[in-house]
């Protein structure tokens, strides 16, 4: 449908309003606090305003990606879905919350949700394209502006979901466990249950592929409460999704480093620890490790050490294939540092990989993290000539923040 004249300035003005403020940082503990006492009216106006926010403070800078890149049709096929959604929130802007209004925009919710279901893809799917374009030769300032862009994108996408998930799991009947779960936050979370079924998926996929996979090692420690099981405030599908991506490389590293000794295959070990200030998730493998000077390309969105998917999938299906894009580790490490925490990696040559979790312990210090278009993130887009410095170990890029 063709968006006459007014339409698209009446738009564009409405965007250049919210783009203005900043998004509001939740934490858990304020998540569960209003789970608890639920009222659809007030989670109806917050998010008719906060969605907005978030929405356009990074549609401000999908606009300022390389002209290059936004060229691509994938790229320009994510943006039409973030003005589509944008356009169909604001519609809400001033009408109260009626019962039919309020079923409406639950149903409204959904259809957003579904339809971003494959910005991380596409957008993967656009700087392939990009690539093809450019035959290989993708300039550094280019591909730092993507990078930081990148851990942008799929952070506000997380936050956006995140808030999205929630109302619709109150109030739109699609509640996974009711009586357990607060929307999607699980208040006694048992991480070793979470271990366990990343590790079930992970292993079937691994045995499909190398009819064997590694066995599975758990041990916890309890620092605050000796004795007891470890269990936290969190939302189990994004620790899951951090989980089953490091399985993934854990189980590939050691099937592929002892492919002709399966009879002696190690296993994989992972220690829970709860702590005062954090939960820590360790998971050790004997896959070999990794060389120092490939450690820094890992959370990269253009590396991948597996094959590349096709490059031409049907947009309308929700079955494109994710191992290959190289975006495991890096959308793994942005859920872990959603609400504060971090994903690290540590390797030693020869031997193995250490992956770590932190979580935050307390629900009140675990905020969200979200990026603010403002004045200072424009600079990143600016082209840039890279400057040799012999105290950066990696002077081809600019420092990644993504507040």
């Amino acid at each position: 449908m063709r968006v006459t004249r007014p339409v698209f300035a009446y738009t564009k003005k409405i965007l250049d309003f919210y783009s203005q403020f900043n998004p509001s940082p939740l934490s858990i503990k304020q998540f569960i606090d209003f789970g608890l006492n639920a009222c659809e009216k007030k989670s109806y106006m917050f998010l008719r305003k906060e969605l907005p926010v978030r929405l356009a403070n990074i549609m401000k800078e999908i606009a300022l990606l390389p002209q290059q890149l936004l060229r691509q049709s994938s790229v320009a096929m994510v943006s039409q879905w973030y003005h589509k959604s944008f356009e169909e929130i604001i519609n809400y802007e001033k009408i109260e919350p009626s019962g039919d209004t309020l079923k409406r925009f639950v149903g409204d919710l959904k259809l957003i949700r579904d339809r971003h279901s494959d910005v991380v893809q596409t957008m993967a799917l656009g700087i392939l394209e990009l690539k093809e374009a450019q035959h290989g030769e993708i300039e550094p300032s280019t591909e730092a502006a993507i990078q930081y862009f990148l851990d942008r994108l799929y952070m506000s996408r997380i936050s956006i979901r995140m808030l999205i998930n929630q109302h619709t799991m109150l109030f739109g009947n699609t509640h996974p466990d009711p009586g357990k779960h607060i929307g999607c936050i699980d208040p006694t979370c048992n991480p070793s249950a979470v271990v366990r079924d990343a590790y079930d998926t992970a292993r079937f996929l691994c045995d499909q592929y190398y009819f064997g996979a590694p066995a599975l090692e758990i041990e916890e420690h309890n620092d605050l409460e000796a004795d007891q099981p470890v269990r936290i405030i969190y939302v189990p599908s994004h620790l899951y999704h951090m989980l089953f991506e490091l399985f993934k490389n854990s189980m590939r590293a050691v099937m592929e480093r002892y492919e002709q000794d399966e009879e002696n295959i190690p296993p994989i070990k992972v220690t829970i620890v709860r702590a005062k200030e954090d939960i820590c998730v360790k998971m050790s493998d004997r896959g070999g490790g990794i060389p120092r000077s490939q450690m820094d390309l890992l959370f990269k969105y253009m590396y991948s050490t597996a094959p590349q998917p096709q490059k031409h999938v049907d947009h309308q299906s929700n079955t494109v294939p994710l191992a290959g894009y190289g975006y495991g580790l890096p959308i793994s490490r942005l859920y872990a540092r959603y609400f504060h925490g971090d994903l690290c990696l540590m390797s030693c040559e020869g031997y193995g990989t250490d992956a770590l979790i932190y979580l935050k312990t307390l629900s009140d210090e675990a905020n969200e993290l979200l990026p603010i278009f403002n004045s200072s993130s424009k600079r990143f887009y600016e082209p840039y000539v890279p400057v040799r410095d012999w105290s950066s170990s990696n002077s081809k890029s600019r420092p990644q923040i993504i507040i």
